[in-house]
């Protein structure tokens, strides 16, 4: 069987959604060995050439010139004019199609050429109907209503299924948008089993922060985006650094919104800036060495439908403290793997506060939960058996949401 999967690009920078896509390809379990993907990538995006599956670039990003003119509607909406007709023309190719993303021109020419067709297709939202982007962008979100309308709405109202990896994510997407009436299911996310040689990964990732040789470290990995909490953080992490002189900060991740000027001035002001260490985007046995030689594992952040990096932590064996915005939360204290607050700054300060008041005896026990809640919960052999017999029809979504 063939399947295709569009998403606006395969950036690895993108994080969570490219990154799954690419983990269930390289699975031989799955019964779709024919994976590729259309996406909006130019040809000589310099990031295509890692990509392990066949990508068809149909669009512009990667370009400088891209990202230079990246804040114009069009440019950031992704427009591509190549991506209907080549859709149009290969889609007879495919037995099964996944639109991953909303909100961009992927959508759109997806409700052009799907909606109507007799070939079944999928839709990951990948948290884009959380309310907390309603709430934190309202004239945007008014703009969407009317995109919704006429493009995202017929999309998911006609798929064959509307897929979320949590059961917070599709409560708080029941009717972000109306007419809101889809067939909808909850099919869990999960990563790869992390493997190579620790010692040579940590080595990896000490070589680029010699500083932290002998001292111990919270890690956030992610994208360095306003949703993601860095300054609850910073502001979070600045208490601490008296009573525990050995703990430092590392904040990894790559800065697409330009927010890296202004945290780092909030840790010169507060006085915590040799204790916070910024090694940009994190790949390989350097991001590896990052989770296992880290302390915890820690996202503040105030939106975040799964949040992959935290499966990879708890891969890694550490603890995760997370805030209830991050979807993934009930399993993880289910589990007994880590720690959960709210998204303010007092709750990410609680957070600190309650995992640094733990015994060492108690964060070796949440270590080891989340490890083993890992490979019960969250290792992707687990979820992608589930995925397979959807897209072959062996599972019908009968849930129908509506208002």
């Amino acid at each position: 069987m063939n399947l295709l999967h569009v998403i606006d690009s395969v950036d690895p920078r993108g994080g969570g959604p490219i990154e799954g896509i690419l983990q269930w390809a390289s699975l031989k379990e799955s019964r779709f060995f024919n994976v590729s993907i259309a996406s909006f990538d130019h040809p000589s995006a310099p990031y295509l050439s890692g990509i392990p599956v066949p990508v068809y670039a149909l669009g512009n990003r990667g370009l400088p010139s891209h990202d230079r003119w990246h804040r114009l509607p069009w440019v950031h909406y992704g427009y591509a004019p190549r991506m209907i007709p080549w859709l149009r023309a290969n889609l007879h190719r495919y037995d099964v199609v996944v639109v991953n993303g909303l909100w961009n021109y992927s959508t759109f020419a997806a409700r052009r050429v799907l909606v109507g067709s007799t070939i079944p297709y999928y839709v990951f939202t990948h948290g884009m109907l959380d309310p907390w982007f309603k709430k934190t962008y309202p004239l945007k979100s008014a703009l969407k209503q009317v995109f919704w309308w006429f493009c995202e709405g017929p999309l998911l109202n006609n798929a064959r299924a509307v897929l979320f990896t949590t059961e917070d994510e599709r409560t708080l997407a029941h009717c972000a948008f109306l007419p809101y009436r889809l067939k909808d299911m909850v099919v869990g996310y999960g990563t790869n089993d992390v493997s190579g040689d620790p010692a040579t990964q940590i080595e990896a990732f000490l070589s680029l922060i010699p500083a932290l040789r002998n001292r111990n470290y919270i890690l956030f990995l992610s994208r360095i985006h306003p949703k993601k909490g860095c300054n609850l953080l910073i502001s979070a992490f600045a208490p601490i650094v008296a009573s525990h002189p050995q703990v430092d900060l590392v904040i990894a991740g790559p800065d697409q919104n330009g927010l890296k000027k202004g945290l780092v001035a909030q840790a010169q002001a507060l006085g915590i800036s040799d204790r916070i260490h910024w090694p940009g985007m994190l790949s390989g046995d350097a991001k590896w060495g990052a989770f296992r030689a880290a302390e915890a594992f820690v996202l503040p952040s105030h939106q975040e439908n799964f949040g992959i990096v935290v499966a990879e932590a708890m891969a890694c064996g550490k603890p995760v403290l997370l805030t209830d915005k991050v979807n993934i939360w009930r399993e993880v204290l289910a589990c007994e793997a880590g720690l959960v607050e709210t998204d303010t700054a007092e709750g990410v300060a609680r957070l600190l506060e309650r995992y640094f008041a733990l015994s060492r005896e108690e964060r070796d026990r949440m270590g080891r939960c989340a490890r083993n809640g890992f490979l019960q919960r969250l290792e992707i052999k687990l979820v992608i058996n589930l995925i397979d017999k959807i897209f072959c029809g062996e599972i019908e979504c009968i849930r129908l949401t509506q208002p």
